[in-house]
């Protein structure tokens, strides 16, 4: 009977300190994993992401740069780690519905071993030429490369990468055909484009509105379901000659399976917070991103979709990466 009550006691004292440590929660420093190089647009989100929150929760979000295997290491080491709230993830449409379906071997279930926090923002592609291809719609692109089946060159920042594919999906849903040409990296495709030497790109807007601004580069619409902020006056994909398209790169936040959910609930409730902020909204304009800002169901959502709708896309295409 005294080991009986001992085991009960032990047991209380467990769950009242696992209570109280939910309830605390944060008391020390929180890391944001960001599974790509510093520089990139996913690494300037959370950085501005990571300041508002430390704000909020009143202790430091520390980002760390964790690159490797097209973000695959990174999100796998989160997934690994102690589900306690102070290791997360910011996941992207590559760590969560691409690379799934493109690389042979993963080493993390993005469904299984995540506890899905808040969608922060969704960033739109476009579709860019070189003025000297003499087109201005998306229609006017289509019929082009319909009455030139694989002449023209479309440029991405690589095999299996959210701008190849963006690409592969215009293919498929216009029935046109175009060489793909992969790069290491936007940077290097997009001065290419820019140059002449390859006609055509699926580029994040960010990156690409400068140049569309000075007339080095023509716009012929972002790939998004609305028209960006950014560029009110450019039509939409889907209204400019191909109804239905839609792909964009997005920004989330995710922590390891089995975090509790009330420690989930106030990461979310803090990420809300941070994407209804003024000044965080003003300098995510800047990057062509508009904040949403999501609860954790909402964002359980909208994985399980993008996975069904980029999985079929990544075999269309016949990308395929063994590591």
């Amino acid at each position: 009977m005294k080991r009986f009550l001992s085991c009960i006691a032990l047991s209380l004292a467990l769950m009242t300190g696992a209570a109280n440590a939910q309830e605390d929660f944060p008391n020390r420093p929180i890391r944001l994993v960001v599974p790509f190089a510093a520089g990139g647009s996913t690494d300037i989100v959370a950085r501005i992401v990571a300041a508002k929150m430390s704000d909020i929760l009143k202790q430091p979000v520390i980002v760390e740069n964790r690159a490797g295997a097209g973000g695959n290491a990174g999100a796998a080491a989160v997934a690994k780690a102690p589900p306690d709230g102070y290791t997360v993830l910011m996941g992207t449409v590559a760590t969560h519905a691409i690379n799934p379906a493109l690389y042979t071997k993963m080493p993390y279930d993005p469904v299984k071993d995540f506890a899905p926090v808040s969608l922060l923002v969704n960033v739109p592609n476009v579709v860019v030429v070189h003025p000297s291809l003499n087109v201005k719609t998306v229609g006017e692109l289509i019929a082009l490369l319909k009455a030139n089946p694989g002449k023209y060159e479309y440029a991405s920042s690589g095999i299996g990468t959210p701008l190849h594919l963006s690409g592969a999906l215009f293919e498929s849903m216009a029935d046109v055909k175009m060489v793909h040409v992969p790069y290491k990296g936007a940077g290097p495709a997009l001065v290419d484009v820019m140059g002449g030497q390859v006609k055509i790109m699926f580029d994040n807007l960010p990156s690409s509105i400068g140049h569309i601004r000075k007339g080095t580069l023509v716009g012929l619409g972002v790939t998004t379901k609305d028209r960006s902020p950014a560029a009110p006056d450019m039509p939409t994909v889907s209204e400019s000659g191909l109804p239905g398209y839609e792909t964009y790169s997005w920004n989330a936040i995710f922590a390891p399976a089995g975090t509790p959910m009330p420690i989930v609930d106030k990461l979310a409730k803090a990420c809300i917070e941070a994407m209804e902020d003024p000044q965080v909204k003003a300098k995510l304009a800047d990057l062509s991103a508009v904040p949403v800002g999501s609860s954790p169901a909402q964002l359980s959502d909208h994985v399980k979709s993008e996975l069904a709708k980029w999985g079929p896309v990544v075999k269309a295409s016949g990308a395929s990466i063994t590591e």
